[in-house]
């Protein structure tokens, strides 16, 4: 094929795709400047990671080396880049919808300073995060290998600072940080799921923790394990029904077990067992095994 024929070729799909992009669906959407930017929310969470672990993960943009320096600068360049992420997805929320620029400017400050303050909080139970790996884990050699290598504790670490969004009410910009973590470890924590201290993710490839997930202290998860919803056949009409199980304190539960439903509460101090498939409750104490026949 000749290169005159190429570009005609190129230029009918070209006309044809000009076309298409006006038939006003969702996938039509062509307002990229008022849309948040992924890689830069992305940026926001590694630099996020660096303010949670100051001497684990270092920029090659900062050359300051003194703490206080470093910090102060991290967190302007925080804050500057959350508030545009933030007012640019409030201008076009439902709850914000007809609030002129300065006003979604306004309510993104507060919320980004407001996030901020929870960085501290986050970092406290991350402490017991790292002390449940460490305990739970004979293969682990100190906690810097945790850090450095875990992928439960990554996947967690940004679950937990994003969920202290989802918690403000930012809409989109929580998801987009839990989807990376999924996309980097094959873990993936819905920002809105509801998870006390001292969690441990063991291996952790192929866990999911829906949004309505309530999981207690001292809980030890491994890979391959769902709670999940039991059916998500009603849709957008199922939107803040709990649909996901409780897992109460002191509860382990094995590799590729599936626990489904929101009324289904996994009493304290159990174990669950590997393959199995929970979608009733059990009473503290159980012992939950799969039944080969």
């Amino acid at each position: 094929m000749d290169g005159k024929k190429i570009e005609q070729e190129i230029l009918e799909i070209t006309e044809e795709l000009i076309k298409d992009y006006k038939s006003d669906r969702a996938i039509d959407k062509m307002d990229t400047f008022h849309q948040p930017n992924k890689d830069s929310i992305i940026d926001i969470t590694m630099k996020l990671l660096r303010i949670v672990y100051p001497g684990y993960y270092r920029d090659h943009v900062y050359k300051v080396y003194n703490v206080e320096t470093n910090l102060n600068t991290l967190m302007e360049d925080v804050v500057y880049n959350l508030n545009k992420q933030i007012a640019l997805i409030l201008c076009y929320s439902a709850d914000y919808c007809g609030c002129c620029d300065d006003e979604c400017s306004q309510k993104a400050e507060e919320l980004s300073l407001a996030f901020l303050k929870r960085i501290p909080h986050v970092r406290a139970l991350l402490d017991t995060d790292l002390s449940a790996a460490y305990d739970g884990d004979p293969a682990a050699t100190s906690i810097d290998e945790i850090i450095f290598a875990y992928p439960g504790i990554l996947a967690i670490t940004i679950y937990r600072l994003a969920h202290e969004l989802y918690l403000l009410g930012v809409p989109i910009i929580p998801r987009i940080m839990t989807e990376y973590a999924h996309s980097n470890t094959g873990i993936d924590i819905h920002p809105g799921a509801t998870i006390g201290e001292y969690f441990f993710i063991d291996h952790g490839t192929g866990i999911v923790v829906g949004e309505t997930t309530i999981i207690g202290k001292n809980v030890k998860i491994y890979q391959g394990v769902t709670l999940g919803a039991l059916s998500t056949r009603g849709g957008q009409n199922l939107r803040g029904v709990r649909r996901h199980p409780t897992i109460e304190d002191n509860v382990t539960i094995y590799s590729n077990a599936s626990v489904l439903g929101g009324d289904t509460v996994i009493g304290h101090d159990s174990i669950i067992g590997g393959s199995t498939f929970i979608t009733e409750s059990v009473p503290p104490e159980s012992r939950i095994y799969y039944d080969v026949k």
